[in-house]
């Protein structure tokens, strides 16, 4: 069925380009030509690692815990057994948290990346739209995103024209 739908869309579009001017971009490419962008992602994961290791050190210091209490366990009264597990439960708990403060879906992570990279994104849409009115493109597609190009021909590829419009290549 969708190659079916593909194929009609190619068949309009070939009919209606003689009219209209379209190019590709490789959002992929253009990326890993930004320095600003391989800044953004090294400061990403150097939180990333950090945060992760701060996470690890509380889970590790939950497993001491545990192995702690079953060593100790015939030693204690029940009131006491109790009050450890508590402990171990909360400690878990607190790590949990922190994961999720971190790396949630609201989490510094994902906060840090909008921060980081989104402006990024916004200069390359803003060069792509810039380009796509002074040339009159009726479309430009994105090679990164995948599967909507089917073939290419490289003279139409734009990847390098956007980079020269953020500035970054000659």
């Amino acid at each position: 069925m969708k190659k079916i739908f593909f194929f009609l869309v190619v068949l309009l579009c070939t009919v209606n380009m003689y009219a209209q001017k379209y190019a590709f971009v490789d959002t992929d490419y253009i990326l890993k030509n930004v320095p600003a962008f391989e800044a953004a992602n090294e400061q990403l994961n150097q939180a990333s690692e950090k945060w992760q290791k701060e996470i690890e050190a509380i889970y590790s210091e939950v497993e001491t815990m545990y192995k702690n209490y079953q060593t100790e366990s015939v030693f204690l009264s029940n009131e006491m057994k109790i009050k450890k597990e508590e402990e171990i439960v909360n400690k878990e708990k607190s790590a949990r948290l922190l994961q999720t403060k971190y790396f949630g879906p609201e989490g510094e992570l994902g906060k840090k990346r909008e921060a980081l990279i989104k402006p990024i994104q916004d200069d390359i849409y803003n060069a792509i739209r810039e380009m796509v009115e002074d040339n009159s493109y009726a479309a430009i597609f994105d090679k990164a995103s995948g599967g909507v190009v089917l073939f290419s021909d490289p003279k139409y590829d734009k990847s390098d024209e956007i980079l020269k419009k953020l500035g970054y290549k000659n």
